[in-house]
């Protein structure tokens, strides 16, 4: 097998990711769909293993052996992949997501007009919510784009592994990769102070050291963006607060309602004719989000988002309900995600 010509293909079928699994021929997904390469030979274990170490450093090699598991970036011929190898029954495997070649901006992904708002803010937490593969690292691209385009900042991100490659505009830039140029995003935050941030983009809020300090440095004068795998609004605000001992949980809800901005929290839906659209919960730090949180009434931020549309705010079912409406998405696709699907009939 060549590991460099399978890249070729996904990006020549326009494939979003690729799956190399021993005993199986090579697997990309296009639209959210799984597909098979069946003209494509088997994978043999010592073939892939020797494929994917002649593109990984000796440390990365180590790690690997080490841990069962590595993240890193690969570049070739112009595309960028976001890869993981990882161990299947004694053998290994291998993923990766095609990360588009150029830096997305706030329009090509339908992001609310109301975003560069946010986004022209000096503090603040704003985050950017949903599983695996629903366009969470897209999203932080096109809001560090814009920054990048119209702010004077000094950019700071921590990734894993770095997707999108920014060029310095009107911003400064610093790319850091875990692994390489940080031991963790704990230590990577810890010591970020040092380096005169004005933004800060936080590939994943992991853990509590990780979110203690995000929210800290939102509160001191830094806007910070983050990603956390949330379903909702409601549940991200539950999972910030939840994951601190008792004891702090009250100054933590202060905290929050301080500083949290916004959140989006999306999904990637096939839609009606091919392709798949984002669409999103959104919800919008007002006055009262901003008590709910302190009061700990999290249950009924739902009933502000569902009554506050003309300030942006808008729940996931009523997203999914437009979409239908709108003939972009099927009724099947919206009745899959929503958690209440009669609402489609109202």
């Amino acid at each position: 097998m060549n590991l460099k010509k399978l890249f070729q293909k996904a990006v020549k079928e326009k494939a979003s990711d690729i799956h190399l699994v021993v005993g199986l021929v090579p697997i990309i997904r296009k639209e959210g769909e799984i597909f098979y390469l069946k003209k494509e030979s088997k994978i043999d274990n010592d073939s892939l293993t020797k494929e994917i170490y002649s593109i990984i450093t000796e440390n990365q090699k180590q790690r690997f052996e080490s841990d069962y598991d590595l993240d890193f970036s690969y570049s070739y011929e112009g595309s960028r992949f976001r890869v993981n190898i990882y161990k299947e029954k004694g053998n290994i495997c291998l993923a990766a997501r095609i990360i588009p070649g150029n830096e997305p901006g706030l329009g090509e992904i339908d992001m609310p007009e109301f975003t560069s708002e946010l986004l022209n803010s000096n503090k603040g937490l704003i985050l950017v919510t949903g599983p695996t593969g629903c366009g969470k690292s897209t999203t932080l691209a096109a809001m560090i784009n814009y920054i990048n385009k119209n702010r004077k900042k000094n950019i700071i991100t921590l990734e894993d592994p770095i997707e999108f490659i920014f060029e310095p505009q009107k911003s400064v830039i610093t790319q850091r990769q875990l692994g390489t140029d940080m031991i963790s995003f704990k230590s990577g935050l810890k010591h970020v102070l040092r380096q005169d941030p004005g933004v800060i983009m936080v590939g994943e809020m992991r853990d509590l050291e990780t979110i203690g300090t995000a929210i800290t440095l939102a509160e001191t004068g830094h806007l910070v963006l983050a990603t956390l795998h949330t379903y909702n609004a409601a549940q991200t605000v539950d999972r910030i607060i939840d994951i601190f001992p008792s004891h702090q949980q009250n100054q933590i809800r202060s905290q929050v309602a301080n500083t949290l901005k916004a959140v989006f929290s999306q999904r990637l839906v096939p839609k009606i004719g091919g392709g798949r659209v984002a669409a999103r919960e959104i919800m919008v730090r007002n006055a009262a989000i901003a008590n709910l949180i302190r009061e700990n009434k999290i249950a009924q931020i739902r009933s502000v988002l569902e009554t506050s549309k003309e300030e942006g705010m808008v729940t996931m079912d009523s997203e999914l309900r437009r979409l239908f409406e709108e003939k972009v998405i099927s009724q099947e696709e919206a009745e899959m995600r929503m958690e209440n699907p009669e609402y489609l009939d109202n």
